[in-house]
């Protein structure tokens, strides 16, 4: 099991974990050899452009991307993703004029993306806020005792 770490800004601790996958239009099996090895150099150079965003993970396959974010409460994960995505589309026509033929527009990624979070389980974060209210329920009992 990982340990947790909380990061820090100003006035919010957080623990900001997203899965995000995204594919290619008309999901081409273009994501390979060379392009695929760019695609993942230029993430991590964008990435790092953005303060307090990191990559843990990063998997790409010819037809998709699957990235595991953190990403600070102080950014929109839709932001974050539209940045990465259109920079990248970017970079990825100059670098493969090829890809101009398949793609008109420099749209290289299909619209939408796949986010989740990730974190503790559904389960435990319920059985949290339960204990909370209990917690407070005892606190007014002993209140009205004393």
């Amino acid at each position: 099991m990982m340990t947790r770490q909380f990061k820090k800004l100003s006035h919010s601790l957080y623990e900001c974990k997203y899965h995000v996958v995204f594919c290619p239009k008309y999901r081409y099996k273009i994501l390979e050899d060379e392009v695929r090895a760019y695609v993942i150099q230029q993430a991590y150079r964008l990435i790092n452009q953005k303060e307090g965003v990191e990559i843990l993970e990063i998997n790409v396959q010819p037809d998709h991307v699957h990235i595991v974010l953190v990403i600070p409460p102080k950014y929109a994960v839709s932001k974050v993703i539209g940045f990465l995505k259109g920079k990248q589309a970017l970079r990825m026509f100059d670098r493969f004029p090829r890809l101009r033929k398949r793609y008109w527009g420099q749209h290289v990624w299909s619209r939408g993306y796949c986010v989740s979070t990730v974190g503790l389980d559904e389960d435990r974060i319920r059985k949290y806020v339960k204990w909370q209210n209990k917690k407070e329920q005892e606190a007014i009992q002993r209140r009205l005792i004393d």
